[in-house]
């Protein structure tokens, strides 16, 4: 794990929340990644805090990433209320309610979409890990 990961971790006192900054629940840190808001990884973005948010690796930082592959504008919307609460310094339960709205617009959108092998491109687990608004 990357330093400015663990120092995002303590700053955000995720630790305590027990929830990443998309609203996904975890139970241990090593399930927790540094995702590029500003400026992505694919562009040499920087792992600085100014430039990240922590999320839960097999589900929202792969499920945000599957809706930037399906509906961009989707995508730049969660990833603003992302960059809102960086600015903050904490997890705000207004931006994590717009996120929550956004990822069940999607969902509706793309509740029988499947992938190239068949399967539901929603997994169990993207709609499960999630803190009760």
């Amino acid at each position: 794990m990357k330093q400015v990961t663990k120092d995002m971790i303590h700053i955000y006192r995720l630790n305590k929340l027990k929830y990443d900054f998309a609203g996904y629940t975890f139970n241990n840190n090593r399930e927790l990644s540094f995702h590029h808001l500003i400026i992505a990884n694919r562009d040499g973005g920087p792992y600085i805090v100014d430039n990240g948010a922590i999320l839960k690796q097999r589900t929202s930082h792969d499920y945000i990433h599957r809706i930037e592959e399906l509906d961009p504008e989707i995508f730049y919307l969660i990833t603003s209320e992302m960059i809102d609460e960086n600015i903050k310094g904490y997890l705000d339960i207004q931006n994590l309610r717009k996120i929550r709205m956004l990822l069940e617009y999607f969902e509706k959108e793309h509740c029988s979409t499947r992938t190239k092998n068949g399967k539901l491109l929603i997994k169990e687990s993207y709609i499960r890990d999630r803190i009760k608004l």
